[in-house]
């Protein structure tokens, strides 16, 4: 059997969840190829030959693929989806968009954001917010699976050496078309692939708050920024801030929750970290039932003292 990974890149950089993906399916077999969709690949491809455990990449190059429209790379994975016998994507946004479209067209059931490989057709996945686990059989004879990367560890992203193979290009399908694009820039880490992240919740009670107090400890450690949904439903911040179910699944070494009362949809994102820390003023706050260190105060006072502690 041989499985395929659908890389995600951006600046000829290869997404740390990628690495990842590839962790999971190395852990179904060990035959596995890398695909690479893009415009102006060789500087990614050649960083993606060097990916430990990949035997092969394959690129599809064109401008079609530029800007990541899900039905022109949808329809590559389907022109060469008859050579595996599973299909592999992180559950990222972009993932969540193409998978369940390669699965409908497959005809096969799609496998939902994995945290377990038991078996090449048994995986295991979250259910409830994270509340119960559920062991998933799948006897489709193509596997179309998204990975949850906080799951797997990733795979070292040098000591490999793939071959690299061009693969033909389909025609544009014409259903969509790229009118404009609007990123947030920051200096500071990804949130999904940071080691340490700091969040804010409603208790901060209004963007300058969270200015105000988050910048300066997300600074002084060196950590991405993070918010509650609450929190990017009132404008505090933007929302790729967002940590949670309906955000984004994170699992650093470190995270400090910072007024956030602890919703089960907010955990459900982030009780996989290594280290948690939680200041509320509520002693009741569901927060404190996953914290490894919880801090029972008023975050106006306590967060400026941590700040100033942690820098003498």
């Amino acid at each position: 059997m041989t499985v395929l990974v659908i890389a995600e890149h951006q600046q000829q950089q290869i997404q740390a969840s990628t690495l990842n993906v590839i962790s999971a399916a190395l852990q179904i077999d060990q035959d596995v190829e890398l695909l690479l969709m893009g415009e102006n690949l060789e500087e990614a491809s050649n960083r993606a030959a060097q990916i430990q455990g990949v035997k092969k990449v394959l690129i599809a190059q064109s401008p079609i693929f530029a800007n990541q429209l899900a039905e022109n790379l949808t329809n590559q994975v389907l022109s060469i989806a008859k050579n595996y016998t599973h299909i592999l994507v992180a559950a990222s946004a972009n993932g969540k968009n193409i998978m369940p479209r390669i699965a409908a067209l497959l005809d096969v059931a799609q496998i939902s954001e994995i945290t377990k490989v038991i078996s090449p057709d048994t995986f295991e996945r979250p259910i409830y917010a994270g509340n119960a686990i559920a062991t998933i059989t799948c006897n489709d004879p193509t596997k179309a699976i998204t990975v949850r990367s906080t799951g797997f560890e990733p795979v070292s992203p040098t000591g490999g050496q793939a071959s690299v193979e061009q693969v033909s290009v389909i025609s544009d399908s014409g259903l969509s078309k790229f009118i404009s694009q609007e990123t947030t820039k920051s200096d500071r880490p990804e949130l999904t692939a940071a080691k340490m992240i700091v969040s804010g919740g409603r208790g901060l009670g209004s963007s300058e708050q969270y200015q105000q107090i988050m910048e300066p400890l997300a600074d002084t450690l060196g950590a991405a920024l993070g918010a509650s949904r609450a929190a990017v439903d009132a404008g505090y911040v933007p929302n790729d801030y967002q940590v949670g179910q309906t955000g984004k699944i994170v699992a650093p070494q470190l995270y400090v929750a910072v007024g956030i009362s602890g919703a089960i949809q907010h955990l459900a994102g982030m009780k996989d970290s290594k280290v948690i820390v939680a200041i509320n003023k509520d002693p009741d706050a569901p927060i404190f039932g996953v914290a490894d260190y919880g801090l029972v105060a008023d975050l106006f006072t306590a967060v400026p003292e941590l700040v100033n502690a942690l820098k003498n």
